[in-house]
């Protein structure tokens, strides 16, 4: 079977979202091995934040919100701030034709920044949604924002740095000291 032509493919139009606690750390989590690594559409990237598709006629902050609680159980947060423009990131080309369904050449993505104001015990990453939702992730932690382009997938490091960029000051607003 043929290759997919990347440039006859569309994005996935999706939103990442940039959990921050108090001490201006993002929530990460790290991706559950798939059973069939020819469905993963991460190729195996152990951390990354939360993300997902945007459904039809969804827009992108209700997607962000349903998506964290898919993922995460977190429901308590509030909006901090939204990315200026959409950022985009290419699969590599040994995924295309495979991940993301087979039908995308890579994602166009709406970020969003909450502040955690729960208490950890609401963040389930084992049985996310109240048990609703499969888990996407095995585990997750705080981690600084400016290491994050350093420890997701290498096809996503530019788009990481872009998200660091738009949230670059959100550390230090929400920081407690």
């Amino acid at each position: 079977m043929p290759k997919p032509i990347r440039e006859n493919m569309p994005y996935r139009d999706c939103v990442g979202v940039a959990v921050f606690n108090r001490r201006g750390q993002v929530f990460i989590g790290r991706r559950k091995p798939e059973d069939d690594p020819e469905d993963s559409s991460e190729m195996g990237a152990p951390w990354q934040m939360p993300q997902g598709g945007i459904d039809k006629g969804e827009a992108p902050l209700e997607t962000a919100h349903r998506e964290l609680f898919e993922e995460t159980s977190i429901r308590s947060v509030r909006l901090i701030a939204e990315a200026p423009e959409w950022i985009y990131y290419d699969l590599p080309d040994e995924a295309l034709g495979i991940a993301l369904k087979g039908k995308y050449r890579g994602q166009r993505q709406r970020w969003f920044a909450f502040l955690f104001t729960g208490d950890e015990a609401e963040i389930n990453v084992l049985e996310p949604g109240q048990g609703q939702h499969p888990a996407e992730f095995n585990a997750w932690r705080w981690e600084e924002l400016r290491r994050m382009p350093d420890i997701v997938v290498e096809f996503k490091h530019d788009a990481y740095e872009q998200v660091v960029a738009a949230f670059a000051d959100i550390p230090e607003q929400v920081s407690d000291g």
